[in-house]
């Protein structure tokens, strides 16, 4: 059973009661470090994978539930000084094409363990996504050969039902890149632009032109991309209110579909490339704080909805019309529209979940390049040699928080009738300390509660992430350092 949603009456317009309320106060009170939940139990909670558990994986999930294929190239020219990814700078071309091999290789392993259905001879392939690194390290060749590669294992919608996506720093495309990727079937790109201020920029090493940005923006558009994605951050060294707005308003001239606006969280005791960047270059927290709200504020007048950590959408855009219908989902992707799909990862540290009877697996590769290919080299030889080498297994208990955490993450909204339904449980019996916790909240109006369900309020759209975290029973118990804060 769906949840229903807030917006479910609401077909095209979003009226000022569903738009995030800015309240500077409410965000200090309530703002700490949190999990960003493209899983519940998050990454953290990762152990070593037993032996043969990945075949057994594959080789028993449900062959009529459709796949959403990851692929991580973590190579890049450069190194972007604010990067948390995990990357591989290099100049070399001949690493993608090594790395390629490697990538067929672990696809032609996962395959044979894959069942298919009685009527087909290949698994359905609705989701498709290039992450990194920079996916377009890759040359326009080399991609043209892992498309075709993966034609021959597996079935893919056609490109007008299917989404296939993928990450481009525009300094990166050569001529005919776009053009490719679009006669391939790519229908969705995401552009990491960050700033247009070129002193922010040269202070995070990324530096383009505007004009760049609006011809790629443009081509793709012209080419009949079906959305297009720009990424920004606030917090970066030398950002003010003032700058930032000026960048922000000059993408809304370029009118991308949608936008991701990023939270920049200085951790250079873990990243190293952070330590590139200078503490008293950053912006204050009461700078960003309004930063965060002038942007809230810009894209919402310009008609942006706000879909929910991070991402704004026009209202025509899947995910705004998937958030209003209550059919939106979140995973290791972020927020899509592909809920019913196996995520299956390739990879060095890509990520994999996938459902398997009444159980589900998270699983990930190793995170090293060299440990990674060193294991897709030993299964050469040897196939019980699997890439995966950290496991997640949930449990019923872990599955009905991640239900709860994930409505309320992707609609605003859980409705305990349909838990009870869903689970066998009494829900307000249940989470009785959960709804005591979020006693304050309700007094400060971030949710609403009652006997039906809760409902996040606009107060406290911005702080869902908060609003969740009363529900995961991990959060407290370790690496409460880890994450980053919620603004």
């Amino acid at each position: 059973m769906q949840t229903e949603s807030p917006y479910a009456s609401m077909r095209g317009s979003i009226t000022s009661k569903h738009l995030p309320a800015f309240d500077e106060a409410i965000i200090n009170k309530y703002n700490r470090s949190g999990p960003r939940y493209t899983s519940y139990p998050t990454a953290l909670e990762f152990i070593p994978i037993p032996d043969n558990l990945e075949t057994k994986i594959l080789q028993n999930r449900e062959a009529r539930a459709p796949l959403s294929l990851y692929f991580h190239i973590p190579f890049c020219r450069h190194l972007c000084y604010y990067c948390a990814c995990n990357k591989v700078i290099t100049k070399k071309n001949s690493d993608s094409g090594d790395y390629l091999q490697y990538l067929i290789a672990e696809i032609k392993h996962k395959r044979r363990l894959l069942s298919t259905p009685a009527d087909s001879s290949k698994p359905l392939v609705k989701q498709l996504h290039l992450g990194g690194g920079t996916p377009t390290f890759l040359r326009d060749e080399e991609m043209v050969q892992l498309w075709e590669f993966l034609q021959t294992q597996f079935e893919f919608l056609p490109e007008d039902q299917g989404d296939y996506s993928i990450e481009i720093d525009p300094r990166e495309l050569s001529g005919d890149t776009l053009k490719v990727l679009r006669q391939l079937g790519f229908n969705r790109v995401s552009l990491g632009v960050q700033d247009l201020d070129e002193k922010v920029q040269i202070a995070v090493n990324r530096v383009h032109s505007v004009e760049l940005i609006e011809n790629v923006l443009n081509e793709a558009r012209e080419l009949g991309f079906h959305s297009i994605n720009i990424d920004l951050i606030y917090g970066l060294p030398h950002q003010t209110p003032v700058t930032l707005d000026k960048t922000v308003r000059r993408i809304i001239e370029m009118s991308p579909d949608r936008l991701s606006v990023f939270n920049y969280a200085h951790l250079p005791e873990r990243f190293k490339a952070q330590r590139q960047i200078k503490d008293e270059d950053l912006p204050s927290p009461a700078a960003k704080l309004t930063m965060l709200g002038n942007t809230i504020n810009t894209l919402t007048e310009a008609g942006y909805q706000y879909i929910g950590i991070d991402h704004f959408a026009k209202p025509d855009d899947e995910l705004s019309i998937a958030q209003r219908e209550g059919k939106l989902h979140r995973n290791f992707q972020g927020y899509t529209i592909m809920g019913d799909c196996d995520l299956l990862g390739f990879g060095v540290s890509s990520i994999s979940q996938i459902a398997n009877a009444n159980t589900r697996y998270i699983l990930q590769n190793e995170t090293d390049l060299q440990a990674y290919q060193a294991n897709i080299d030993a299964a050469q030889s040897n196939p019980t040699v699997m890439p995966a080498v950290k496991v997640i297994k949930t449990s019923i208990k872990d599955r009905l928080r991640e239900y709860v955490i994930m409505n309320l993450l992707c609609h605003d909204y859980i409705d305990f009738k349909d838990v009870n339904q869903k689970f066998g449980i009494d829900a307000i019996t249940y989470f009785i300390d959960e709804i005591q916790q979020l006693g304050e909240m309700q007094s400060d109006r971030l949710i609403d509660m009652d006997a039906a369900g809760i409902r996040v309020l606009p107060r406290g759209r911005l702080l869902g992430r908060n609003v969740a975290m009363v529900f995961d029973e991990y959060l407290d118990k370790k690496h409460k350092n880890r994450f980053s804060k919620a603004i």
